[in-house]
């Protein structure tokens, strides 16, 4: 299992540059989080997840490799559309598994294509894929290409970390970029204390 790399450099510096974050990161200690460096099964887990139950995913994803064999673009590509939706997938989702197979096998996509790229151009080329919306290319920038710069205002634990941890009753968007800048360049390791902060004993819904 491979986990987001990030040490005492970063840990630092965010704690130095915001000290109000820096006691969270000290109360939370060091964060484990898992990435999937494969960006065809990053983006077909992403998918299969939508608007469902983390125990429903893992049911639904266990039956598409117990049918498939094994999740790749050519498994994906090849199978039958129906055979998918048999999975507990509906047919729009099998769709977009299938666009996202086509795109690796036919035009290249991969995470060695998108290193080149800035993290906007990269959501600009993962957004033109069907089923992939802004906040599920943050995520796979963040998860599978361990960008270190990413903090989503898409995201609505992240902004309620942000609230919860300044004491805010409301965020705009130009208050969450004051923030995003102060974090930068190492923005996704804040977003992990934030979402820490969010998921707290008692945090509750705004």
């Amino acid at each position: 299992m491979e986990r987001f790399r990030y040490g005492e450099q970063e840990i630092r510096w965010l704690s130095g540059q915001d000290p109000i974050l820096g006691r969270a990161i000290e109360r939370h200690g060091r964060l484990q989080r898992e990435v999937v460096p494969d960006l065809f099964t990053a983006l077909a887990r992403s998918i299969v997840s939508q608007q469902i139950s983390d125990r429903a995913f893992r049911t639904v994803w266990g039956r598409i490799e117990s049918r498939l064999g094994e999740v790749t673009p050519e498994t994906v590509a090849a199978a039958e559309p129906e055979t998918l939706r048999r999975c507990g997938i509906s047919m729009r989702k099998a769709g977009y598994l299938q666009n996202g197979a086509r795109a690796v096998l036919e035009e290249g996509l991969s995470a060695e294509a998108l290193a080149g790229l800035s993290d906007s151009e990269a959501v600009d080329r993962l957004v033109a894929l069907p089923g992939v919306g802004v906040w599920t290319a943050e995520m796979l920038l963040i998860f599978c290409l361990q960008r270190p710069d990413v903090v989503s205002f898409g995201d609505g634990a992240i902004r309620r970390g942000i609230r919860r941890l300044y004491g805010l009753e409301s965020l705009t968007r130009k208050e969450f970029e004051v923030f995003r800048r102060r974090w930068s360049p190492y923005g996704t390791v804040a977003s992990f204390y934030l979402w820490a902060v969010a998921h707290e004993a008692g945090s509750g819904e705004p």
